[in-house]
């Protein structure tokens, strides 16, 4: 018996599915072909008749008819697995790009690319790209940190965020800080608005109309800020805020201000404005420390919100917008919820102390260290 003359019986269960297959528009188009090759077997086509109803070559005909006398109809909805036309690398070779990533640079650079990395390898980029993604290595990307040297570094953590996480009975917890040097820019050029397919534009460069300061005092329970603009941000302005603070808060209530390290905030004229207001509690947050301070949390998002792509031609047009954005974030107040407590980050910051320790010393870190 010839090839193209090939009989084929399908039972009714069997050709049910292969008509379902062929019915169901979320069949893919492959699945259907190859239903169709054996129903047409099955209904006495010929190979070249299949071959026109399907635009298949003769060969493929031929190997879908063996793989479902063979398989089933589910033969027909998997293809089989194929080896990869390269051989793939070597666990030497992956672990000999990990070591140089990890301990060596380029030459000519401060860290690897995929292609210099592939270039010095004698591998593909893409190669380098998967190898990098396994170990979850990014070194296009630096992470920067700061630690602080302050000798009271433990006392003072444990003291801001107790205020966070167990604040005082009978008592208002402010965080307090200036935001200085705001600067009121105004572009050189209209930009373009957001269409699809295209992001908004600004220009690169400005017209700088001054500087202004926002003092602010964040509530940390209720989330309501206390802020206002000053030219400068001298202890006498400073001053001047704190009696702010002092109208606003109820008589009855102390209040305890996290603040960081700033000269203005420790000059004398201020602490003689403090000896006279006993209720006022001052608590430092360490050096090089400012992100203990919940009131950054709230710059940044005045910064991204409003003011990095605001354009203002005046000092009165930026200050307008700050407090027009102050009375839209206090008429419905949302708090930043502190949630690390003082044991977690003081072993952190102990895991770091000795990491950068162990760096220093000339050892290289295990990777668990990291």
């Amino acid at each position: 018996m010839r090839r193209d003359d090939i009989c084929m019986y399908v039972g009714p269960a069997h050709r049910a599915g292969l008509e379902a297959i062929v019915a169901d528009r979320n069949s893919t188009s492959k699945a259907v072909w190859r239903a169709r090759i054996v129903l047409a077997t099955a209904d006495g086509h010929g190979t070249n008749a299949i071959m026109r109803l399907t635009g298949k070559s003769k060969p493929c005909v031929w190997r879908w008819q063996e793989r479902y006398i063979a398989e089933g109809v589910d033969g027909l909805l998997r293809d089989k697995t194929r080896p990869s036309g390269k051989k793939p690398l070597s666990r030497k070779v992956r672990l000999k790009v990990l070591a140089k990533t990890a301990n060596a640079t380029p030459a000519n650079a401060t860290h690897w690319s995929r292609a210099s990395m592939a270039a010095e390898m004698g591998i593909s980029p893409s190669s380098v790209g998967r190898i990098w993604a396994e170990a979850g290595l990014k070194p296009h990307l630096v992470r920067r940190f700061k630690m602080s040297n302050d000798p009271q570094f433990e006392e003072k953590v444990t003291d801001v965020v107790g205020l966070y996480m167990n604040p005082p009975d009978r008592a208002l917890v402010l965080c307090v800080d200036e935001k200085s040097q705001i600067q009121a820019l105004d572009r050189t050029q209209p930009g373009l608005p957001l269409k699809k397919g295209r992001a908004a534009t600004m220009t690169h460069d400005y017209k700088r109309h001054g500087t202004t300061t926002l003092f602010a005092a964040l509530d940390v329970k209720s989330g309501i800020v206390i802020g206002e603009c000053r030219p400068r941000h001298r202890a006498k302005e400073f001053i001047r805020f704190l009696k702010r603070i002092d109208r606003c808060v109820r008589k009855h209530l102390d209040i305890h201000l996290v603040l960081d390290n700033y000269g203005t905030h420790k000059t004398p004229e201020v602490k003689a404005w403090l000896s006279r207001h006993r209720r006022f509690k001052l608590h430092f947050t360490p050096t090089s420390a400012s992100w203990l301070n919940l009131v950054e949390r709230f710059f940044a998002e005045i910064t991204t919100k409003r003011i990095r792509r605001g354009i203002f031609r005046s000092i009165a047009d930026l200050e307008g917008a700050i407090h027009d954005y102050l009375d839209r974030h206090n008429a419905n107040p949302k708090p930043f919820v502190w949630t690390k407590t003082a044991e977690i980050i003081l072993e952190k910051e102990r895991r770091a102390l000795d990491l950068l320790e162990t760096i220093k010393a000339g050892n290289q870190p295990l990777d668990s260290e990291h």
